[in-house]
């Protein structure tokens, strides 16, 4: 069996082994990397040969670490990404080229649910009844969308809410708040099954799932990188942020907002924590606008978001798709019983 992991950011690792008895073995590790002294690699395949076909790319990852002498110099690849190419040549681990994407890219919604099918999504990859999907956000209204973990008195100032006419909603997702009003952000959500992170842990499987869109900004003439954990930045600073939730049932939600024109007096009227954020930054004042995306592009939003599924769909195997109506039909109980109720909003005040 044969396995193979591009590891973000460094070099392909292939692995070619056989399974007796529920073993591995005759394992042999080769790609394109860096490894000094060359005879360790006899030590990466004796480390694997012999371990359980059930072991976890974690614990292949330890049998190899155990295994090398410390001053071994492993460059462009790690024992995980061994780990990661062992289990997907036994078929444990899938790649994005093991999947067919659906792009959507629907109409301005009320943006409480897009947050609600943010959970409807995966329910239904996780089900079987949709595949691997990738869909830009579109909303028709004014909102903070603030993270699972996060304190509402902390972050916002509801009165300077109230004033905006914004309100206030709770993702499923950690990390922090989001100021959207229409037409400020590029928002998107990738839903995937567990196997593609197989492996990775959550700060690894941020800049994984996130490698496309490195690629989709240069395309529009930005130079980009991930900091983690879950940051994408510029030549001219941060451009956006990631937060990612996993399900039991065996998907990954991933979602990122990258800022393209805010009016940074009202987001910090309205978020608290904008305030503390730039403080710690060193700016005393925030201007007119945030505008990384439209500045550095000098593109139109709608231009953008064409680009980056162009690069998408270029990248990857894909098909066109739309929310079906009993989607839409769950999103809008849920956004009702959930997402708009001082229960879910306020569980943590």
């Amino acid at each position: 069996m044969h396995g193979e992991y591009k590891v973000p950011g460094g070099k392909l690792v292939a692995v070619d082994v056989d399974v007796v008895d529920g073993r591995l073995t005759r394992a042999r590790v080769s790609g394109d990397f860096f490894l000094e002294p060359d005879t360790a690699l006899e030590d990466i395949n004796a480390a694997l040969d012999g371990m359980p076909e059930s072991a976890s790319a974690d614990q292949l990852a330890q049998a190899i670490t155990g295994a090398v002498d410390h001053g071994v110099s492993m460059v462009g690849f790690t024992p995980e990404s061994v780990g990661i190419a062992v289990r997907r040549a036994l078929g444990r681990a899938t790649s994005w080229q093991d999947h067919t994407f659906e792009v959507i890219h629907g109409g301005p919604v009320h943006p409480a649910l897009n947050v609600a099918l943010d959970q409807v999504i995966p329910e239904e990859v996780a089900a079987g009844r949709r595949g691997p999907t990738m869909r830009i956000w579109e909303w028709n209204s004014p909102l903070v969308v603030i993270g699972s973990f996060q304190s509402v008195r902390n972050e916002v100032d509801t009165d300077a809410l109230e004033r905006h006419g914004m309100s206030v909603v709770r993702r499923i997702s950690g990390g922090g708040a989001m100021f959207m009003e229409p037409g400020n952000c590029i928002t998107y959500s990738l839903v995937v099954p567990d196997s593609l992170v197989e492996g990775l842990s959550f700060e690894r499987s941020y800049a994984f799932l996130d490698d496309w869109v490195l690629g989709a900004l240069a395309d529009v003439g930005v130079n980009a990188r991930y900091v983690p954990l879950n940051d994408i930045a510029s030549d001219q600073g941060k451009i956006g942020g990631a937060a990612q939730k996993r399900f039991a049932s065996g998907a990954v939600l991933h979602h990122v907002t990258m800022s393209y024109d805010i009016d940074a007096n009202k987001m910090l009227d309205v978020l608290r924590i904008g305030r503390e954020k730039l403080s710690d930054k060193g700016v005393k004042s925030a201007n007119k606008r945030v505008d990384p995306m439209r500045s550095q592009t000098g593109m139109a939003r709608e231009d953008i978001i064409a680009a980056f599924i162009d690069h998408f769909r270029g990248r990857y195997d894909t098909v066109p798709s739309d929310y079906r109506p009993e989607e839409i039909a769950r999103a809008e109980e849920l956004m009702e019983t959930k997402f708009l109720a001082d229960s879910w909003t306020y569980r943590v005040p």
